[in-house]
């Protein structure tokens, strides 16, 4: 049976491996990969060494990569709706075998991917062809993007902050305004981010390492109070896409009556001042994946491709994909790194 190449998770690096080309049933489609991004959940397996499995911090190597775009070369009997040459887009959690990249069997890093009962809408989705790859291939994670700005239910009059400018805080710029909201500031801490930050349309950045950020918040959205009548900004929502404690600490200080909080970033163990959230009836709402947003966002990802484009710093080809990874496992190395497939990958 022919091969193929899959990444998968080892200590701190990847490793590719020969695998045995998928051969699609009835139900199923094969997708030829075109791009897939790397995200930090995959960084977070190569840290590990693979997925824990059971106790004694045991791990089990497992296909990376859960943000693939492609088209589709193999098309089952009983498919209807997709045809040899579309170009889709896939959902990781409609796989019968365990989310796609993370845990199953099946990996997005691959040069084939198996697509069981494959239905458009439930399990991919078809975008046009002159849409490029590797902006298609963002598909995902601007889903869990639009999932915590769909959380935050923000209305056009109001006021938001987003703590971090990767990827999932600059997609959640991007939504929010194309929600209409009125002003959406972006913190960050890396200059080359907020940079990036004001491209895709953001209204205002604060470097927080450099500035004051109580002072700035209230200089853009004016001045209000907490339940003690303590000034406080005027900011309505905050959404934390960074995942450091002094995201929290920050928050809970320029929280004003009645604001929100986000969090989108996967938080670390940390002490919360609950009497602070206490005083301004804080409201902290968790934001998980995307229940129903993975092919909600496509048809806008299509239409605001160029500013999404702009989200990718990096484009490896898969004959390079550990320096891909490289370059996603350094700290401040780059932003998105996307790994690309062309014609002779599939040779």
């Amino acid at each position: 049976m022919t091969t193929m190449k899959s990444v998968h998770a080892a200590k701190d690096k990847v490793d590719v491996v020969d695998v045995e080309r998928p051969v699609p049933g009835p139900k199923d489609a094969l997708v030829r990969i075109r791009a897939c991004g790397i995200c930090g959940t995959d960084t977070f397996f190569l840290h590990l060494g693979g997925m824990p499995s059971g106790a004694g911090g045991a791990t089990r190597a497992i296909p990376l990569g859960h943000e693939p775009a492609g088209e589709i070369v193999e098309v089952g009997t009983e498919v209807r709706g997709l045809a040899v040459g579309n170009r889709v887009v896939v959902n990781p959690q409609g796989a019968l075998t365990g989310i796609i990249g993370c845990g199953g069997e099946l990996g997005g890093m691959d040069e084939y991917l198996l697509i069981q009962n494959a239905e458009v809408g439930r399990s991919v989705a078809v975008f046009p062809d002159d849409m490029p790859f590797d902006v298609a291939s963002l598909n995902e994670p601007m889903a869990v993007a639009r999932h915590a700005v769909n959380r935050s239910e923000a209305q056009p009059t109001d006021k938001v902050v987003v703590f971090g400018a990767g990827p999932i805080g600059l997609g959640a710029t991007i939504w929010l305004k194309l929600r209409g909201v009125e002003h959406v500031t972006v913190v960050d801490v890396i200059p080359e981010r907020l940079e990036t930050a004001l491209a895709v349309g953001a209204d205002a950045v604060v470097d927080s390492a450099t500035e004051d950020l109580t002072g700035r918040l209230k200089e853009l959205h004016g001045e209000a109070a907490n339940a003690l009548g303590q000034p406080r900004a005027g900011t309505d929502v905050y959404l934390d896409a960074a995942g450091a404690p002094a995201v929290f600490d920050a928050v809970i200080a320029n929280a004003k009556w009645h604001a929100k909080l986000v969090m989108v970033a996967v938080q670390k163990k940390g002490e919360v001042d609950l009497g602070g959230m206490l005083r301004s009836e804080l409201t902290l709402i968790a934001s998980q994946g995307y229940p129903t947003e993975i092919f909600e966002v496509t048809a806008e990802l299509v239409e605001h491709r160029e500013r999404f484009a702009k989200l990718i710093s990096h484009r490896v080809p898969f004959s390079d994909v550990g320096r891909a990874f490289e370059l996603a496992l350094t700290p401040g190395a780059a932003e998105k790194v996307v790994v690309t497939f062309d014609e002779a990958s599939h040779l």
